[in-house]
């Protein structure tokens, strides 16, 4: 089934041609109009250098006016064989559209609402018959039903007309285009570009970029650029100037020698404060007592450290490189990239 996009906006031209897949478009007066755009024979030349296929109107009160004027907009430097002329349905229409034909020119019979106005476009050699979806179930009609009735004559008896599945107002009706089997359909950008949407997909693609981070970014790429580190002579207030400077929720505590020596959070402070009031803000970070630290090297993957976050259900882990102190982990880094829930 050919894809069309119904529109005259430029930049939803250029969008939409970076799919590769967009048959040709579709216009009409009315976008034109809503656009505002005034010199429509230079929008027509301008949009007929972006698309495959143009599809643009044709109109007068007599075949023969209705002729002219498609000769007219090909004398604009339009491609023949590029450009298929629209014709609303009427008699003059389809005498106009018989005419075009023989001459070789490619014609869509549209503003086609019943399976009489159908026949005579195809009879007559109509390239495509446009019936408008959206606009019969605005009426009232069973535009399902007429699309199913034409392309069963279409069958029956041979006819070369594509029928185009027109008026689109949302994705269920490309959805219905494709059950139906017509042979296009034209649909505006705002619909095309939905017809990927799935929250499934969506979730999957989402679990494979993170999976795809656990597996191959180092904990290096992620851990943060501030050196939290406090030797144990300093005092605690230095610690938490530093703790303030790197925007970090910890410090590494090391000794004389840089080796490490334990770990001191946010939560520590307020738990001593509660334990020992507000002198212990004159201590020293060789006053108290540290747990042995949880550590990661700085080339080990994110999945090590996933793994260390869940197992220890800890909220930060000292990044080391040859044993010495290079930076910290924050869980909530990590909660935030999504590869912790």
């Amino acid at each position: 089934m050919e894809l069309y996009l119904d529109s005259v906006d430029f930049k939803e031209v250029e969008e939409s041609a970076q799919l590769g897949i967009i048959a040709g478009l579709t216009t009409t007066p009315t976008f034109m109009h809503r656009h505002g755009i005034t010199d429509i024979d230079a929008a027509i030349v301008k949009l007929s250098k972006m698309v495959k296929v143009l599809q643009i109107e044709a109109l007068g009160n007599t075949p023969a006016e209705i002729l002219a004027e498609a000769e007219r907009q090909l004398a604009l430097g339009l491609d023949p064989k590029k450009t298929v002329f629209k014709i609303p349905v009427s008699n003059i229409g389809i005498a106009a559209c018989k005419i075009l034909r023989d001459k070789g020119y490619l014609v869509n019979v549209h503003l086609v609402y019943t399976l009489n106005q159908a026949y005579l476009a195809m009879e007559a050699g109509a390239t495509y018959v446009c019936p408008l979806a959206g606009r019969m179930q605005d009426n009232g009609i069973d535009a399902l039903t007429v699309f199913d009735q034409i392309l069963e004559v279409v069958h029956k008896y041979n006819y070369s007309s594509k029928i185009m599945f027109s008026s689109v107002r949302h994705t269920e009706h490309v959805r219905n285009a494709l059950e139906l089997g017509v042979h296009t359909v034209t649909a505006p950008w705002s619909v095309i570009k939905k017809l990927n949407d799935n929250h499934l997909t969506a979730v999957g693609t989402s679990q494979f970029v993170e999976h795809t981070k656990l597996m191959t970014v180092r904990v290096r790429e992620v851990a943060s650029e501030h050196q939290a580190t406090i030797a144990s002579s300093k005092a605690l207030i230095d610690a938490l100037v530093t703790m303030t400077d790197s925007g970090l929720g910890a410090v590494t505590v090391t000794d004389e020698s840089g080796n490490i020596k334990g770990i001191f959070t946010d939560g520590d402070l307020r738990r001593k404060i509660k334990d020992n009031g507000q002198n212990v803000l004159s201590s020293k970070m060789a006053d108290f007592e540290y747990k042995s630290p949880l550590t990661i090297n700085a080339d080990a993957l994110l999945y090590d450290a996933v793994k260390l976050f869940k197992e220890h259900q800890v909220d930060q882990i000292i990044v080391t490189e040859d044993n010495k102190p290079k930076g910290m982990i924050d869980i909530q880094d990590f909660v935030k990239m999504g590869l912790i829930g």
